[in-house]
């Protein structure tokens, strides 16, 4: 084990658990800032796999800075129409050449941006209905000999700044993410009506759960307001019975609650990006897809930062990590933040600190497994550089 900056202390407050109050909010893969999220990480593993086939080596970029200017619709039962079309700015930084090899970034990232958009948001036509721009400015080359085909060195913190990862999840945490991925998933298969833009916000008072869902409706797909209210009721009934499966206490569903007699959320293609609400990279889910102001998070945007040596990405997602696994393997803990904070021009295995609060089990002593966790956490930055691998895959969630 090297001499690390792990520090192992009680957590200053009670489980998120058992707290009276607990808040927790997922913006779906629909809403404007996941759409600006998910994009802008499509662009970030594409032009990494780009550098990997053509240099050998992953070159400077960051492309977290990707805006949405919202569009006006005119949905209308039986088929609308897109009155101004969504415009979408893909901004960042860019290595565009490299020892006589030129790199067609803007390309590569305007593939990337269609390529997510088809597959995520099927009812936009992407030319007519979003029109995607792309301004990447040169990037610095400084991650030129840190991560390469042949091996990944330990690189230097391009920031002082620090990530922060929680486990395990709460009841109405598992009832917000897994609802909303299950509605966008199984249920959607079976229900064209339903549009990708799936807004969940969970509230725990005490032993009660309420879940207000907020479901864009396609309108091509619906013919009356009968139709209409018998999706959402679907939609509620779907809800109840997955938040069931992961908590025993009482769960009310509510789902659209600003429909009225004049107006209801339908909408051409499935998001609210065609009707003036705008995003942005980083407003929205953490790296582990959830919003909770129980817990503590960090502001740093995930998605679309390099995976290299970018600290906003990388300590997000491994402090994640780090908890998930420490809280699978050692018995005894309750609650669990990892708090990680580089240096500039430290290596990022070596953070300033790495914080682990922990709430213990009753009858558990902290000072019985704190070993255990240090010995975690240390293993886990020893295999930093296996986030890089895993995030240009695309095999780890950044929103």
């Amino acid at each position: 084990m090297t001499e690390r900056n792990i520090q192992v202390e009680p957590i200053d407050r009670r489980a998120v658990e058992d707290q009276d109050i607990e808040i927790v909010e997922r913006k779906g893969i629909g809403h404007p800032d996941s759409i600006c999220d998910g994009i802008a990480e499509a662009v970030s593993s594409a032009l990494s796999q780009t550098y990997l086939d053509r240099v050998g080596k992953v070159l400077h970029y960051n492309t977290d800075e990707t805006q949405l200017v919202a569009g006006s619709s005119n949905p209308q039962y039986g088929g609308g129409e897109l009155v101004e079309p969504i415009y979408i700015l893909l901004v960042g930084r860019a290595t565009k050449e490299y020892e006589g090899t030129k790199i067609p970034t803007d390309t590569v990232a305007l593939d990337a941006a269609r390529e997510y958009l088809n597959e995520n948001i099927p009812e936009l036509e992407v030319g007519h209905d979003v029109i995607i721009d792309v301004k990447l400015g040169e990037g610095s080359g400084d991650l030129q000999d840190v991560f390469s085909e042949e091996s990944a060195t330990v690189p230097m913190a391009n920031d002082t700044s620090f990530g922060v990862g929680h486990a395990p999840l709460s009841e109405t945490e598992k009832i917000v993410l897994n609802a909303e991925s299950r509605l966008n998933g199984e249920f959607a298969a079976n229900h064209p009506e339903l549009g990708p833009d799936v807004k969940i916000m969970g509230k725990r008072e005490r032993d009660t759960i309420d879940v207000t869902v907020a479901a864009a409706m396609v309108d091509k797909y619906i013919d009356n307001r009968e139709e209409y209210d018998a999706v959402v009721e679907e939609v509620r009934d779907y809800v109840h019975q997955v938040a069931h499966e992961y908590t025993d206490r009482d769960v009310n569903v509510y789902v659209n609650t600003a429909d009225d007699d004049e107006s209801i959320y339908l909408t051409t293609t499935g998001t609210s990006a065609e009707m003036g609400d705008d995003g942005s990279v980083g407003r929205g889910n953490r790296a582990n897809g959830l919003i909770t102001p129980n817990r503590s998070m960090s502001m740093e945007a995930t998605s679309g930062k390099n995976p290299v040596n970018h600290i906003g990405k990388i300590y997000n997602l491994l402090s994640t990590e780090i908890a998930e696994t420490v809280v699978a393997e050692v018995d005894g803990i309750r609650d669990m933040r990892v708090r990680l904070l580089s240096q500039i021009g430290r290596p990022i295995d070596q953070p300033h600190v790495a914080d682990a609060h922990v709430v213990t089990e009753d009858g558990v002593e902290l000072g019985d497994i704190e070993d255990d966790i240090v010995a975690l956490v240390d293993e886990e930055l020893s295999n930093v550089t296996h986030i890089t691998k895993r995030a240009i895959d695309g095999d780890v969630r950044t929103f």
